[in-house]
């Protein structure tokens, strides 16, 4: 009777969970979408663009790295944590509405946002983990879907071309954040699986990379975030120049929300496929896929066929993220029961740090006027590097 209890309690909360990793997720790129509202009531460079994400990005590695160096997600109850970081993420966000922002407190506000994320996303993991012991793949690839859905979210809102004043965006997911909090403070206890760490322990970080199956996963996830969120943070300017080459009208922001939501299907694709063929070898294809999307780039940009154009971008969109929650799945199934919550989040940190690298890169291609169409091949290193570990186990 206590099983059957157990089995439906745990049915229960995985839905809860992916609901509010999409709703609170979906603060991570309200600024960028809604950066031309931002350049034109601030009066920003238009480069800012680069900027304003790789300040999320920045607070979110911060945030990671003081969590995981405190081990605050094994020694503390992460549904709290995970509250705590919603409630100050929804706060931050809202930051994008003061009245007198400069470039300077916009990059403060999407610093703290970035931070408060730190809480949200790794963390949701780990209160999966401690909920899943059979199924975590599974499990993963769906929060994962989630936060590709809430990063894909208010692009979808900006294409709706309903008249929104940009504010609205900022308050509908400041909003979801805060219910995405609610719901797991309310309704997500402490996992079956969970177990606490009793003391700090500064060392956990350099001792779970010793374990070479865990040292593969992390560096083929390091490798695929060094193409995932560039793609993502350049997908508009891409689209952009793509009308402008071609002299083509299109619904940008349908175009992208579409492009990035894709991975959503991805996730939950991999997610079922690794049990055929295998954790290791789906995530390599997924690897491939996207890192020969990346060196093709250039030829399907002259093309001009906006629906040949379109569905390439589909496929390096579903491409690019399906292997995400492998790679937390591995990270996850290599480390041990009292270091799971750290060993995530510094995998986080170091993942995202490597994505302020590749943004910015591909930001200095764009201002020493680099043409848009050869940018996205740097990107396919990050692949590259990750087929190489991957395959040394």
């Amino acid at each position: 009777m206590k099983t059957q209890t157990k089995s439906r309690t745990t049915k229960r909360v995985l839905p809860i969970i992916i609901f509010s990793q999409f709703c609170c997720t979906s603060i991570w790129f309200a600024g960028n979408s809604v950066i031309e509202d931002l350049i034109a009531v601030y009066n920003l460079n238009p480069q800012s663009l680069g900027y304003l994400s790789a300040s999320v990005q920045f607070g979110f590695i911060v945030g990671t790295l003081i969590f995981a160096i405190l081990t605050l997600s094994d020694r503390f109850s992460p549904s709290k944590i995970f509250f705590t970081c919603a409630l100050l993420g929804a706060g931050f966000n809202l930051g994008m509405l003061y009245s007198h922002n400069t470039i300077s407190t916009l990059l403060c506000f999407r610093f703290l946002t970035g931070f408060s994320l730190a809480g949200i996303y790794p963390v949701g993991m780990k209160i999966a983990a401690d909920h899943f012991k059979k199924g975590l793949g599974k499990s993963v690839s769906f929060l994962v879907a989630a936060l590709v859905l809430g990063t894909a979210f208010p692009h979808f809102i900006k294409s709706l071309g309903l008249n929104f004043d940009w504010k609205i965006v900022v308050w509908t997911t400041s909003i979801m954040a805060l219910i995405g909090g609610l719901l797991i403070f309310m309704f997500v206890k402490n996992g079956p699986y969970q177990k606490l760490a009793s003391k700090f322990e500064i060392t956990k970080i350099i001792k779970i990379f010793k374990n070479n199956a865990f040292r593969a996963a992390a560096f083929g996830y390091f490798g695929h975030m060094w193409e995932l969120y560039a793609f993502w943070t350049f997908l508009p300017v891409l689209l952009i120049s793509y009308c402008t080459f071609h002299n083509i009208i299109i619904n940008v922001y349908l175009l992208i929300f579409t492009i990035i939501a894709s991975g959503a299907i991805a996730c939950v694709l991999s997610g079922i496929g690794f049990k055929i063929y295998g954790i290791k070898k789906t995530a390599m294809v997924a690897l491939c896929t996207s890192g020969l999307c990346c060196l093709l780039s250039p030829l399907f940009f002259i093309i001009n066929s906006s629906i040949l154009f379109i569905a390439f971008l589909i496929i390096w969109g579903m491409a690019v993220i399906a292997d995400s929650p492998l790679f937390s799945t591995m990270v996850a199934q290599n480390s041990n029961s009292k270091s799971k919550g750290t060993a995530l989040t510094i995998v986080n940190c170091i993942g995202f740090a490597i994505t302020i690298v590749s943004i910015q890169l591909i930001n200095l291609l764009i201002a020493v006027e680099i043409s848009i169409q050869y940018v996205f091949l740097i990107l396919a290193i990050g692949p590259a590097v990750g087929l190489i570990y991957l395959r040394k186990t």
